[in-house]
Protein backbone atom coordinates (compact mmCIF):
# COMPACT_ATOMS: atom_id res chain seq x y z
CA UNK A 1 0.00 0.00 0.00
CA UNK A 2 0.84 3.81 -0.71
CA UNK A 3 -0.75 6.18 1.36
CA UNK A 4 -4.44 5.44 0.03
CA UNK A 5 -3.67 3.46 -2.99
CA UNK A 6 -1.79 0.20 -4.16
CA UNK A 7 1.23 0.46 -5.87
CA UNK A 8 1.59 -3.03 -8.40
CA UNK A 9 5.50 -4.11 -8.37
CA UNK A 10 5.31 -6.65 -10.77
CA UNK A 11 3.32 -7.38 -14.06
CA UNK A 12 0.86 -10.11 -15.14
CA UNK A 13 -2.88 -10.36 -14.82
CA UNK A 14 -5.04 -8.89 -12.06
CA UNK A 15 -7.00 -11.56 -10.17
CA UNK A 16 -9.96 -10.99 -8.50
CA UNK A 17 -11.93 -13.39 -5.94
CA UNK A 18 -15.30 -11.74 -4.55
CA UNK A 19 -16.86 -12.51 -1.51
CA UNK A 20 -15.17 -12.91 1.90
CA UNK A 21 -12.95 -9.73 2.18
CA UNK A 22 -12.73 -9.87 -2.19
CA UNK A 23 -8.71 -10.58 -2.70
CA UNK A 24 -7.12 -9.06 -5.62
CA UNK A 25 -3.34 -10.56 -6.98
CA UNK A 26 -1.42 -10.24 -9.61
CA UNK A 27 -0.91 -13.66 -11.62
CA UNK A 28 2.72 -13.57 -13.19
CA UNK A 29 4.00 -16.35 -15.09
CA UNK A 30 7.43 -16.18 -12.64
CA UNK A 31 9.58 -18.88 -12.36
CA UNK A 32 11.05 -19.17 -8.96
CA UNK A 33 8.09 -19.78 -5.88
CA UNK A 34 7.88 -17.11 -3.78
CA UNK A 35 6.64 -18.07 -0.08
CA UNK A 36 3.56 -16.76 0.80
CA UNK A 37 1.77 -17.06 4.57
CA UNK A 38 -1.21 -19.57 4.03
CA UNK A 39 0.04 -21.72 1.04
CA UNK A 40 0.56 -25.01 1.06
CA UNK A 41 3.60 -26.83 -0.69
CA UNK A 42 5.36 -29.45 -0.86
CA UNK A 43 8.61 -29.52 0.95
CA UNK A 44 11.65 -31.98 0.70
CA UNK A 45 13.79 -32.13 4.02
CA UNK A 46 17.53 -31.62 3.64
CA UNK A 47 18.58 -31.21 7.32
CA UNK A 48 17.54 -32.00 10.70
CA UNK A 49 18.57 -29.51 12.86
CA UNK A 50 17.96 -30.10 17.05
CA UNK A 51 14.11 -29.92 17.26
CA UNK A 52 13.98 -28.28 13.17
CA UNK A 53 13.77 -29.79 10.20
CA UNK A 54 15.22 -27.77 6.98
CA UNK A 55 12.95 -28.12 4.35
CA UNK A 56 13.38 -26.90 0.16
CA UNK A 57 10.36 -25.87 -0.61
CA UNK A 58 12.22 -24.26 -3.69
CA UNK A 59 12.22 -20.68 -2.63
CA UNK A 60 15.24 -19.02 -2.50
CA UNK A 61 16.45 -20.05 0.98
CA UNK A 62 15.26 -23.27 3.17
CA UNK A 63 11.61 -23.15 5.52
CA UNK A 64 11.69 -24.12 8.84
CA UNK A 65 9.65 -27.03 10.24
CA UNK A 66 9.19 -27.61 14.25
CA UNK A 67 8.90 -31.85 15.18
CA UNK A 68 6.19 -30.12 17.45
CA UNK A 69 3.74 -28.89 14.34
CA UNK A 70 2.77 -32.15 13.25
CA UNK A 71 -0.66 -33.70 14.75
CA UNK A 72 -0.18 -36.08 17.92
CA UNK A 73 3.36 -34.49 18.40
CA UNK A 74 5.18 -34.57 21.94
CA UNK A 75 8.57 -33.69 23.01
CA UNK A 76 8.20 -38.00 23.72
CA UNK A 77 6.48 -38.59 20.55
CA UNK A 78 8.34 -37.33 17.83
CA UNK A 79 7.13 -37.41 14.23
CA UNK A 80 9.58 -39.93 12.22
CA UNK A 81 11.38 -37.73 9.66
CA UNK A 82 13.99 -38.47 7.46
CA UNK A 83 16.22 -36.13 5.71
CA UNK A 84 14.84 -36.83 1.80
CA UNK A 85 11.45 -37.12 2.82
CA UNK A 86 9.06 -35.31 0.76
CA UNK A 87 6.43 -33.02 3.20
CA UNK A 88 3.07 -31.54 2.38
CA UNK A 89 2.41 -28.43 4.61
CA UNK A 90 1.54 -24.73 5.32
CA UNK A 91 3.18 -21.80 5.75
CA UNK A 92 2.72 -19.71 8.95
CA UNK A 93 5.51 -17.24 8.35
CA UNK A 94 6.65 -15.98 5.03
CA UNK A 95 7.84 -12.61 4.80
CA UNK A 96 11.37 -11.24 2.97
CA UNK A 97 12.08 -10.67 6.18
CA UNK A 98 12.26 -13.52 8.41
CA UNK A 99 13.07 -17.46 7.54
CA UNK A 100 9.89 -18.99 6.59
CA UNK A 101 8.13 -21.49 8.55
CA UNK A 102 5.96 -24.17 8.39
CA UNK A 103 3.81 -26.59 10.01
CA UNK A 104 1.57 -29.62 9.13
CA UNK A 105 -1.49 -28.93 11.34
CA UNK A 106 -4.11 -26.67 11.19
CA UNK A 107 -5.40 -24.17 13.40
CA UNK A 108 -7.43 -26.87 15.35
CA UNK A 109 -4.12 -29.14 15.92
CA UNK A 110 -5.26 -31.86 13.40
CA UNK A 111 -3.42 -32.75 10.16
CA UNK A 112 -5.82 -31.86 7.72
CA UNK A 113 -4.45 -33.96 4.76
CA UNK A 114 -1.04 -32.46 5.54
CA UNK A 115 2.38 -34.73 6.84
CA UNK A 116 4.74 -36.79 5.12
CA UNK A 117 4.22 -38.29 1.63
CA UNK A 118 4.06 -41.56 0.89
CA UNK A 119 7.61 -43.00 -0.06
CA UNK A 120 6.57 -44.66 -3.56
CA UNK A 121 5.19 -42.24 -5.66
CA UNK A 122 6.36 -39.70 -8.09
CA UNK A 123 7.62 -36.04 -7.51
CA UNK A 124 7.52 -33.10 -10.51
CA UNK A 125 7.50 -29.82 -11.11
CA UNK A 126 6.05 -27.76 -13.13
CA UNK A 127 4.29 -24.31 -13.36
CA UNK A 128 2.88 -21.67 -11.38
CA UNK A 129 0.41 -20.83 -13.46
CA UNK A 130 -0.18 -24.63 -13.76
CA UNK A 131 -0.38 -25.51 -10.07
CA UNK A 132 -3.58 -22.42 -9.62
CA UNK A 133 -5.17 -23.52 -12.68
CA UNK A 134 -4.93 -27.36 -11.42
CA UNK A 135 -5.98 -26.14 -8.16
CA UNK A 136 -9.24 -24.31 -8.93
CA UNK A 137 -12.42 -25.72 -8.16
CA UNK A 138 -14.13 -28.28 -10.44
CA UNK A 139 -11.05 -28.20 -12.29
CA UNK A 140 -11.67 -30.08 -15.86
CA UNK A 141 -8.25 -31.72 -15.88
CA UNK A 142 -8.53 -33.41 -12.90
CA UNK A 143 -12.15 -34.38 -13.73
CA UNK A 144 -10.92 -36.02 -16.90
CA UNK A 145 -8.15 -37.94 -15.45
CA UNK A 146 -10.06 -39.22 -12.47
CA UNK A 147 -11.87 -41.39 -14.89
CA UNK A 148 -9.07 -42.69 -16.60
CA UNK A 149 -7.32 -44.39 -13.40
CA UNK A 150 -8.04 -44.08 -9.61
CA UNK A 151 -4.81 -42.21 -8.42
CA UNK A 152 -3.73 -39.68 -5.47
CA UNK A 153 -2.58 -36.35 -5.68
CA UNK A 154 -0.64 -33.66 -4.26
CA UNK A 155 -0.40 -29.93 -5.17
CA UNK A 156 1.58 -27.76 -3.92
CA UNK A 157 1.47 -23.89 -4.29
CA UNK A 158 5.19 -23.98 -4.87
CA UNK A 159 5.12 -25.67 -8.47
CA UNK A 160 6.00 -29.09 -7.36
CA UNK A 161 3.23 -32.01 -7.75
CA UNK A 162 3.51 -35.72 -6.29
CA UNK A 163 1.27 -38.22 -8.04
CA UNK A 164 0.35 -41.72 -7.38
CA UNK A 165 -1.59 -44.59 -9.41
CA UNK A 166 -1.84 -48.22 -8.87
CA UNK A 167 0.93 -49.17 -11.07
CA UNK A 168 4.61 -46.85 -11.96
CA UNK A 169 2.83 -47.00 -16.19
CA UNK A 170 -0.48 -45.52 -14.88
CA UNK A 171 1.48 -42.66 -12.78
CA UNK A 172 4.12 -41.99 -15.67
CA UNK A 173 1.35 -41.09 -17.61
CA UNK A 174 -0.95 -38.73 -15.67
CA UNK A 175 2.52 -37.81 -15.08
CA UNK A 176 3.00 -36.57 -18.80
CA UNK A 177 -0.49 -35.78 -19.00
CA UNK A 178 -0.51 -32.71 -16.64
CA UNK A 179 2.97 -31.61 -17.63
CA UNK A 180 1.62 -31.54 -21.27
CA UNK A 181 -2.04 -29.97 -20.40
CA UNK A 182 -0.90 -26.63 -20.04
CA UNK A 183 0.25 -26.42 -23.50
CA UNK A 184 -2.70 -28.28 -24.94
CA UNK A 185 -5.97 -26.94 -25.82
CA UNK A 186 -9.11 -28.52 -23.98
CA UNK A 187 -10.19 -31.07 -27.58
CA UNK A 188 -6.73 -32.16 -27.59
CA UNK A 189 -6.56 -32.95 -23.75
CA UNK A 190 -10.13 -34.91 -24.27
CA UNK A 191 -8.24 -36.69 -27.46
CA UNK A 192 -5.79 -37.61 -25.72
CA UNK A 193 -7.44 -39.24 -22.52
CA UNK A 194 -9.80 -40.71 -25.42
CA UNK A 195 -7.20 -42.39 -26.80
CA UNK A 196 -5.61 -44.06 -23.31
CA UNK A 197 -8.96 -44.75 -22.30
CA UNK A 198 -9.30 -46.94 -25.69
CA UNK A 199 -12.50 -45.16 -26.93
Amino acid sequence: RSGAGLLVTKCGLLRHRPGGGGAYWVDSQQKRYVPVKGDHVIGIVTAKAGDVFRLDVGGSEPASLSYLAFEGATKRNRPNVQVGDLVYGQFVVANKDMEPEMVCIDSSGKSSGMGIIGQDGFLFKVSLGLIRKLLAPKCEIIQELSQLYPFELVLGMNGRIWVKAKTVQQTLIIVNILEACEYMTAEQRKQALAKLSGN
